[in-house]
């Protein structure tokens, strides 16, 4: 598969947005972390930001809520420049735990409401009712640090959500968490999509990424790879697979033997292969016949994993001597 440098696919097409990176720089001394970053967030959109560790995600959502300030672009809310005042309507999660170990569990979330200019009875009312749906094991009278680690994690999403915030940007929301968990955690953030929330969050759980995302953005070397949806994403796989299953002669190797063709695996469901450039699915289909009764044949499409782990071993052009990064790449 040969991916562009930087390839935007326009997810949003017709759609307002109203979350904009727009150009986002930024650097730690001689160290590029993000250049030239873009990207855009529909209402009611859920949006995954994958990449490896290092690759800028946390370095863009720590911009985007103002707690770092870029070198260069702008982060607009609404087509707008995003202030204070505006960042205050939004939720953030990080993914190192940022509550009060010894604060009780619903004195705290209520706090944390109020600091978004809730009123006090609307803020415990609140937190009451996030504790609930995301069923907190626990009085809401107990201390933080008496829970197991992965209500810790709900109570962090609760934190977030307390103050019904127009955008949530969630680090990491998923860690953690067992597959219960994972699902109470994915049933309130789609309630709120629902509800018209825009949501942003990294996961390195590219499966869960691909089941509840709207779009997804990758990041690769503090730039945008690509954005869109999965099925857009997928679009650009220049690969053609098929799972084929045949009853032939355990010793037969039918599909290693046709030219052309990759065997990837192997198991119950049958065999996966990858055709070449040249090689037709009737090829394929015929030879299958030939081995053997053909009891499935099936075009595959690639998982978001796999398009990821092929993004981000891509190896990139050399930059230009004109790039505004090309003596900076020299030394990071």
């Amino acid at each position: 598969m040969v991916w562009a440098q930087w390839r935007r696919f326009d997810g949003n097409r017709g759609r307002p947005k109203v979350l904009d990176l727009v150009g986002l720089g930024k650097r730690f001394g001689e160290k590029v972390v993000l250049r030239d970053l873009s990207f855009s967030v529909a209402p009611g959109q859920m949006f995954g930001f994958v990449g490896t560790n290092g690759a800028g995600k946390t370095t863009t959502m720590r911009i985007a809520l103002g707690v770092l300030a870029s070198d260069s672009g702008e982060v607009r809310w609404q087509g707008r420049p995003a202030d204070a005042a505006v960042r205050r309507r939004w939720g953030y999660m990080p993914e190192e735990r940022g509550l009060y170990a010894k604060m009780r569990i619903q004195d705290q979330l209520a706090y944390f409401a109020e600091l978004h200019g809730m009123a006090r009875s609307d803020a415990r009312r609140s937190a009451a009712h996030w504790l609930r749906t995301l069923g907190v094991s626990g009085a809401p009278g107990d201390r933080l640090e008496t829970l197991s680690l992965g209500n810790q994690q709900r109570v962090q999403l609760a934190a977030a959500l307390v103050h019904d915030p127009e955008l949530l940007v969630l680090d990491e929301p998923f860690s953690g968490l067992d597959p219960v968990g994972v699902d109470v955690m994915a049933q309130a953030l789609r309630s709120r999509v629902e509800q018209g929330v825009s949501v942003v969050f990294s996961s390195h759980q590219l499966d869960l990424v691909e089941r509840l995302c709207d779009a997804v953005g990758i990041i690769k070397d503090g730039g945008m790879h690509a954005v869109g949806t999965v099925r857009e994403l997928r679009g650009d796989h220049r690969a053609v697979r098929y799972r084929v299953a045949v009853d032939a002669p355990a010793d037969e190797d039918w599909a290693a033997a046709l030219p052309g063709v990759t065997v990837l695996s192997r198991d119950a469901a049958g065999t996966l292969v990858e055709l070449g450039t040249g090689v037709s699915e009737q090829t394929l289909l015929d030879a299958a016949r030939a081995a053997g009764r053909v009891r499935a044949f099936a075009p595959v499409d690639p998982s978001l994993a796999e398009l990821f782990r092929e993004a981000v071993t891509a190896t990139a052009p050399a930059p230009t001597a004109d790039s505004p990064y090309a003596h900076l790449e020299a030394h990071a």
